[in-house]
């Protein structure tokens, strides 16, 4: 059978399936997998986050259709992300791959969540888990290493992960040179392929080059797990999805056109050094359309698509370079800001954005970018910081 032909049954089953109130049926893709890092565990290219999913069904199809590794965190709707993945994937626990991650800044906190992410999950062990959004090596101290170290000798953990938004390829660095973490949750999308040669770039800034820091991290041996491949979210307005009141036809021009979420991804995973990419999909559709990126190679339109959507986001994406170094003079976490914002604007996620934004310290809340005669950030890739953080706080404060 073809993969078209597949293709055209499986979406015909699935409407039929449907009607008649069951799941649909499972998608027929050729499934293909990398080596993580040097650990041993192989993983499809494309994996599952599961962040902003509350159908379980899809998470069970996803597992169905081939995928092994879904990824959660303790914070995800308020824990309640962990209990719903535990509960869809408790049937097949022995043949995936889960992790979780704790934001514990010690020991004492991270280990905590460990246990109540085992609780909650279902299941004696974590496969991954992640010390989660560190921005520094400094963040990453002895005292949480520890942890890890203790929680894999007791077997409550497999391998030991840190997840990095900004600074990526310091992170990477780092904790290659260390060689206390097994696998690298890192930030990695299409939007940073043009940091070098960015002719709006201010040359004074530290130059990025997030594929060879991925490349040379993967050659030391960490496995390498991208996030954030959709560059911020590049929302389904194909079917008419809606963000506050706008009518799809404008969001298109915002956001994205058809066929952007798809290039994305297989342009991350095209660099072989990605052993895996989690992608959040909240419906089957998504499901769908990302597991042809197991199949289809990255195509001239597909870099025609991007292209495009890199011109749309010029002065509103941050790549989380680090040349601005995180934090404005009035202490604003600038990078921080704009990753929630993208929460809202590309994946239609409000709640969660919403959520993110007042986990933020209270000052930090209680800044006005209004009440600032100039900004003191100067973003080397010409974001457009105090409209965007501004927005940020009209909109989630």
């Amino acid at each position: 059978m073809s993969l078209s032909s597949s293709r055209r049954g499986f979406l015909g089953a699935g409407l039929s399936v449907a009607a008649a109130g069951a799941a649909p049926a499972t998608a027929e893709v050729p499934v293909t997998y990398r080596l993580l890092g040097k650990t041993g565990l192989k993983v499809t290219p494309l994996s599952f986050g599961c962040m902003t999913t509350s159908d379980a069904s899809v998470i069970e199809r996803a597992a169905d259709a081939g995928i092994v590794h879904f990824d959660t965190a303790r914070a995800y709707q308020g824990g309640n992300n962990e209990r719903m993945v535990g509960a869809a994937l408790k049937s097949r626990r022995g043949k995936v791959i889960i992790s979780s991650k704790s934001q514990g800044r010690t020991a004492q906190a991270a280990l905590a969540d460990l246990d109540t992410s085992l609780k909650e999950l279902g299941t004696d062990y974590l496969d991954i888990w992640y010390l989660h959004a560190k921005s520094d090596p400094a963040e990453v101290t002895d005292e949480l290493l520890e942890a890890q170290r203790a929680a894999k000798k007791a077997g409550k953990i497999r391998l030991a992960g840190v997840s990095t938004h900004f600074n990526m390829d310091r992170m990477l660095k780092h904790l290659a040179e260390r060689g206390q973490t097994d696998v690298a949750l890192t930030t990695y999308n299409f939007a940073m392929r043009s940091v070098a040669a960015d002719k709006n770039r201010d040359t004074s800034a530290p130059r990025t080059d997030m594929t060879a820091a991925i490349q040379a991290a993967r050659k030391a041996g960490l496995g390498i797990v991208a996030m954030k491949t959709m560059a911020g979210g590049t929302v389904r307005v194909a079917r008419g999805d809606r963000l506050y009141g706008a009518e799809p036809r404008a969001l298109a021009q915002e956001l994205g056109k058809p066929g952007v979420p798809l290039a994305a991804l297989k342009w991350a995973l095209k660099n072989e050094s990605v052993d895996t990419a989690i992608v959040c999909m909240t419906d089957h559709d998504q499901l769908q359309e990302n597991l042809r990126a197991m199949a289809e190679p990255f195509t001239g339109r597909d870099e025609a698509l991007l292209a495009a959507q890199t011109a749309r986001m010029e002065g509103v994406y941050c790549k989380m370079c680090g040349a601005c170094k995180g934090v404005c003079a009035k202490g604003v976490p600038v990078p921080d800001v704009l990753r929630i914002l993208t929460y809202a604007e590309g994946y239609g996620q409000f709640a969660l954005a919403r959520e993110r934004y007042l986990e933020l310290p209270e000052a930090a809340r209680a800044v006005r970018c209004g009440d600032c005669g100039a900004c003191s950030v100067e973003c080397a890739h010409r974001v457009r910081v105090r409209e965007r953080v501004g927005r940020a706080q009209e909109m989630l404060g």
